[in-house]
């Protein structure tokens, strides 16, 4: 197999992918259809992470992180790291040198279906991480991979510029070729949701507002005023 480090790629326009970073995670999957969602297994180390950038990805061998040692030097401020090993691992494949070195370099975060170690010290430095699981085993720097090349990651297709969103909410993953036309869609639902909210706040019931009534009786749901009436 031929591995190579690809050094330059097309990335979103900066604006776009702060206006997704603000949309979350939530509105920007609704934005796309619903679709682009990494596997609910990876979380933040710490709740108040967030980050949106461009993704560089890492293709690795498991246990092994020569390649996300590689992949920093082709990384321009605000790049998002995702790595996926070639085969499943819950080594801790990242930890707290390498975060150190990530934000020397101003990339924005990682995403990584692996583990990670070092989690306190990586969360006292409020490095943005996203991991499969946090393992303290240790790994090599032996194997080839590859840098910027298609993959998936944790159930996801991800291209290299591809516009990466990440919160408490999970990994959502959305095409650079459709990053501004989903940012203008989610800013769409925003705005939707926003006049949603204030009617629900002032008390409005969802049945009403959403129209739900005639549901629940197509599907013969009844209201009954004694609950011994259902018995």
């Amino acid at each position: 197999m031929s591995h190579r480090v690809v050094r330059k790629i097309s990335r979103p326009e900066v604006e776009v992918i702060r206006t997704l970073g603000e949309l979350g995670v939530a509105t920007v999957h609704e934005a796309m259809g619903r679709c682009g969602l990494m596997r609910p297994y990876m979380r933040p180390l710490y709740p108040a992470a967030r980050l949106s950038g461009p993704a560089v990805t890492v293709s690795c061998h498991p246990g092994d992180n020569l390649m996300i040692h590689a992949a920093v030097e082709v990384c321009q401020p605000g790049d998002v790291l995702v790595v996926a090993p070639t085969s499943e691992s819950t080594d801790g494949m990242f930890g707290e040198l390498l975060a150190v070195s990530c934000r020397a370099h101003g990339i924005a975060g990682l995403i990584i279906d692996a583990g990670v170690r070092d989690a306190v010290d990586i969360t006292a430095m409020q490095f943005p991480v996203w991991s499969r699981t946090v393992c303290a085993q240790g790994t090599v720097k032996a194997s080839a991979g590859s840098v910027n090349v298609a993959l998936v990651c944790a159930g996801a297709w991800v291209h290299p510029g591809d516009a990466i969103v990440a919160d408490l909410d999970g990994v959502v993953v959305t095409p650079r070729e459709s990053a501004a036309e989903v940012a203008r869609l989610g800013e769409q639902r925003r705005a939707k949701e926003e006049k949603t909210r204030e009617r629900l706040a002032r008390g409005e019931l969802g049945v009403d507002f959403y129209g739900l009534r005639a549901k629940l009786a197509e599907l013969g749901v009844c209201y009954v005023d004694d609950e011994s009436a259902g018995r």
